[in-house]
């Protein structure tokens, strides 16, 4: 045993920077666990200032000075933050108090459809299977009209907590992107003077977590604006809650769509019925979709390394289980950034056996 570890640490820790790396990768994972609840509006500042920072990056290839950039950006940020806070955010508030409202027609509407399916197709479905799944759907919209109504009674202390946050995360990403050279000349004397591994890493995990990033947050305005807009021209009931839905599917690859699709189909049954109407529905919204796919994600992502389909789903369920939707959005980053400190970590021969070992 004393022998395999002491292989294992020949193997892989002794560069002095892979050890420094791996506490600091240790460090940082423990106190985001801790602290990371306590410390949400800089951990937040801190990613929206590195998503902004490109915007600021490519003004000053254009010509345009640091000072100018920065404040152009930030006040695009600002406006977006506005128009999300007091345009979209109450209109998705007003949307789902609605649908809670119409919750039950839809539960009647549901069972009608569900009782026929026994007479249509006897030999697959049965009248007990129809009644169960109906019980649980009946517990499960009752349960979120529940939740509903009690989020909004007790609502008044997360609204002061939010708006701190947006005191707060507005200042703390200003500091950030003005002074981030300064913040990152502190960050980097604290680490050897030597280290073309960290460098290695930092310039690889900087190249594809950003783009990723970026890209996404581009990926989730283009796909949930274009949606709200065709929902809205073909009267889609609840178009703004949809479409926010729709936008932030695509943070989710390959399961994100097809789970958001169920709320489109069903909400487009019961307020159009089998007709028409439904059917253009799906159409746009399945033409959104191919689109997004085959042509916004090609663009916006061909300098991002393609992750394996199994590794990009493991990541999202370890990420998220451990983070919430913040783990989620950054699964593939994260995931990324793993895969370069795997590439580029330093893997020294096994230490030779003993000549006693050998015979």
């Amino acid at each position: 045993m004393i022998r395999t570890l002491r292989s294992l640490a020949h193997k892989y820790f002794s560069d002095e920077e892979a050890v420094i790396l791996f506490l600091i990768l240790v460090t940082g994972t423990v106190f985001v666990i801790l602290f990371g609840a306590m410390l949400a509006p800089a951990i937040a500042s801190l990613i929206i200032a590195f998503i902004l920072q490109g915007l600021v990056t490519k003004l000053n290839k254009l010509g345009v000075g640091e000072t100018v950039s920065i404040l152009g950006v930030f006040l695009v940020f600002l406006g977006i933050l506005v128009g999300f806070l007091f345009g979209l955010l109450p209109l998705v508030w007003t949307q789902v108090s609605a649908l809670a409202g119409e919750a039950p027609r839809i539960i009647r509407g549901l069972q009608s459809y569900l009782e026929l399916l026994p007479e249509q197709y006897p030999h697959l479905i049965s009248a007990e299977a129809v009644s169960t799944v109906y019980q649980q759907v009946s517990t499960e919209v009752g349960q979120f009209t529940q939740w509903l109504v009690s989020f909004s009674l007790s609502s008044i202390p997360d609204l002061v907590a939010l708006l701190i946050y947006m005191v707060l995360v507005p200042i703390l990403v200003f500091f950030f992107l003005k002074d981030r050279k300064v913040l990152l000349g502190a960050v980097a004397r604290l680490l050897p003077p030597q280290r073309p591994m960290m460098l290695q890493i930092w310039h690889e995990v900087n190249l594809q977590c950003a783009n990723y990033v970026r890209g996404k947050a581009l990926e989730i305005l283009i796909v949930g604006g274009v949606t709200y807009i065709a929902f809205k021209f073909l009267g889609m009931p609840y178009a703004a809650l949809l479409s926010l839905l729709v936008g932030l599917s695509v943070v989710i690859p390959y399961i994100g769509a097809a789970v958001v699709t169920i709320p489109v189909a069903v909400i487009a049954l019961f307020a159009f019925g089998w007709g028409s109407q439904f059917i253009w529905i799906m159409v746009i919204y399945g033409i959104i979709q191919a689109l997004d796919g085959n042509v916004l994600v090609p663009v916006l992502f061909s300098e991002v390394n393609n992750l394996h389909p199994v590794v990009i789903i493991v990541a999202v369920l370890f990420f998220g289980g451990i983070w919430g939707l913040w783990g989620v959005f950054f699964a593939i980053p994260l995931a990324t950034m793993l895969k370069a400190v795997f590439s580029a970590w330093p893997v020294k021969d096994s230490l030779p056996l003993p000549e006693t070992e050998k015979q």
